[in-house]
């Protein structure tokens, strides 16, 4: 057995030993930790995986499995991936779907694309959206349950775009997976069971309640037989019309409703927002990063997301510290790698608040999003790392830019699913998929009540900065705005060899603001301590938001604690649910291969042959 994958059952092992008991905080209230995306669930050790010609790597196995076998009949990355969403969309309707959207990152073995399908705001909303009347920011948890949260949808139309540039099969036949098993049904997991039990409020909407609870409001119990007959109608609409399906016709006018008829707080979607929806093609943003192993080629997705720059920074600002070349003590990371690590995350979160926001409304500091990632400018930004944990922290002036914007207040966000696809004929993709918080908005659609089920839409907008302004009226770059996309933490990561261009890897989790940090371990294991996907992926979780510096629990040590306590960072532990998903180029026993790694915090497998 390669030494790698050694390594990578023992990190299994310790993972099971230490893992945390569930968290039910998915209400989005306020707490002392930062709320995760969704509540954790059994922990299951991993294997890893080694696939020789292609490889699917999704958040359940009835999704990675339907990928891999349309990747067995000819089909392309692309179009694995859209069979990979709609089977999500049935079997894991927490987390993504057709009511959400998506951010696809693209290699056709020559260049890098970008695909935006980015849920956007309403028309007719504007940057008082989430104020109550008396100008204040609304819970979040009211906001999220509720019409006003609901973003107009782009996933589809999005995968339809990635399609005609890089489908082979036929769209249609790429729905056949998912509509085949809505149709018969499918097992209530124990994470899906567990997540129904413990949400507070998804029974309030009665489509929902009636399709996944019983009459006595239980959740249906674990391998309960689940059928969906109204998504298999609405996916062979989908099908046979493509993204028109659920943007015009009955399909939008029962979203519409949905939005429109909230018993407390309606939104302001209509028709004329789903019609005009559009998704974007746009640059990857590739930066260079020398790691241990060799020079990298970092792709990840540009803004409206912030993942690629966020983990750019921090991967760059870690570089530049004493614990560049530290390794891991004990099967973890030390206290010294940990506080160089918070350190170099609350920079890169300071700027993250002060810049990044839609493109199409707000313009990059210095004129181009790379100034964030000037080898320069983090020169100059890792100055302020030093043996302490700084007091405050500030954002910086890449390109020497000045800003008029006002810093976004720190805030909850959610979601979400990934996938990671490689095809025998050269194609990669990385694709983060979401519907938001668990359950989304807690709105399920469907055009005739009389069929069960249906799907969930979206509370995407709630991404956007509920305080438009500051106290002086500066603007926030992220507020409300007409036709605007909210700022992402979505983070998508191809990974090419600098001097060769030779696609090494595709990466990527779901966990809120904390998907930047779930992503950038991963790549800083891989590369930086030569784990395997599986063990860079099954290593304790950590970061900060700006505020305390959060710990897996009981996955490191008490001296670890009093370490980082001694530097003056404030540590909490706390259950942190990723569900990372990675698939990486390598050699076995001479032969190349792709080495799949999946989260043992949730359900996925790396499926292909």
């Amino acid at each position: 057995m390669p030494p790698r994958f050694a390594l990578s059952l023992v990190l299994c092992g310790l993972l099971l030993a230490c893992a945390g008991s569930p968290d039910s905080s998915g209400s989005g209230a306020p707490a002392a930790n930062p709320p995760q995306p969704e509540g954790a669930s059994a922990i299951t050790a991993k294997p890893g995986w080694v696939h020789r010609r292609q490889a699917v790597a999704a958040a359940n196995p009835l999704a990675a499995e339907a990928g891999a076998n349309i990747l067995r009949s000819g089909g392309s990355a692309v179009d694995a991936a859209i069979a990979v969403q709609m089977v999500l969309t049935l079997v894991e309707p927490q987390s993504s779907g057709i009511g959400g959207g998506a951010f696809l990152l693209h290699h056709d073995g020559q260049r890098v694309q970008a695909f935006d399908g980015r849920e956007t705001a309403p028309a007719a909303a504007t940057e008082a959206l989430f104020l109550n009347e008396q100008g204040q920011p609304l819970p979040f948890a009211m906001a999220v349950n509720s019409g006003r949260a609901v973003g107009v949808p782009g996933a589809v139309a999005m995968l339809a775009m990635a399609h005609k540039a890089h489908g082979r099969l036929p769209w249609d036949r790429l729905f056949e997976p998912a509509i085949s098993l809505a149709d018969k049904g499918f097992a209530v997991s124990q994470r899906l069971h567990s997540l129904l039990k413990d949400d507070a409020t998804l029974r309030n909407d009665s489509v929902a309640k009636a399709y996944f609870y019983r009459a006595d409001g239980t959740p249906h119990p674990v391998g309960h037989v689940l059928r969906n007959p109204e998504l298999a109608h609405v996916l062979r609409q989908i099908a046979a019309k493509g993204p028109a399906a659920l943007h015009e016709g009955a399909v939008a006018q029962a979203i519409v409703e949905k939005v429109q008829q909230h018993a407390s707080l309606p939104g302001h979607m209509n028709m004329g927002d789903l019609q005009r929806y559009q998704p974007r093609q746009r640059e990857a943003l590739c930066h260079d990063h020398a790691a241990a192993e060799r020079a990298l080629r970092i792709c990840g997705f540009p803004p409206p997301s912030s993942g690629a720059i966020a983990v750019g920074q921090i991967l760059g600002l870690l570089s530049r510290t004493p614990s560049a070349a530290a390794g891991l003590e004990g099967g973890a990371p030390s206290a010294d790698w940990l506080h160089h690590y918070a350190e170099a995350s609350r920079l890169a979160f300071a700027d993250r608040a002060q810049y990044v926001a839609d493109p199409d409304f707000v313009a990059a500091p210095g004129g181009q999003w790379l100034s964030l990632l000037a080898p320069a400018y983090l020169d100059q930004r890792a100055k302020l790392i030093g043996d302490k944990a700084a007091a405050s922290v500030t954002h910086g002036r890449p390109g020497g830019a000045t800003s008029a914007w006002a810093p976004m207040p720190a805030q909850p966000e959610y979601g979400t699913s990934h996938i990671s696809i490689v095809d025998a004929q050269g194609n990669a993709l990385s694709m983060t998929t979401t519907i938001e918080a668990a359950f989304g908005a807690r709105l399920m659609v469907t055009t005739d009540p009389s069929r069960p089920g249906g799907f969930l839409l979206n509370n995407q907008l709630t991404d956007f900065s509920f305080a438009p302004r500051s106290a002086d009226g500066r603007p926030v770059a992220n507020r409300v705005e007409p036709g605007k996309r909210p700022r992402s933490s979505m983070s998508p990561t191809l990974v090419f060899d600098r001097h060769t261009g030779e696609l090494l890897a595709s990466a990527g989790s779901p966990g809120g603001a904390f998907i930047i940090h779930f992503t950038a371990k991963t790549l800083h294991g891989m590369y930086q301590w030569g784990l395997t996907p599986q063990a860079a992926i099954d290593l304790p979780n950590f970061g900060t938001l700006g505020g305390p510096l959060m710990l897996e629990t009981g996955r490191f040590p008490p001296a670890t604690v009093q370490a980082l306590e001694q530097r003056g960072h404030e540590v909490r532990e706390a259950p942190m649910p990723s569900g990372l998903q990675a698939i990486q180029r390598d050699e076995v026993n001479g032969r190349k291969v792709w080495l799949g790694g999946a989260d043992p915090r949730r359900e996925g497998i790396v499926s292909g042959n």
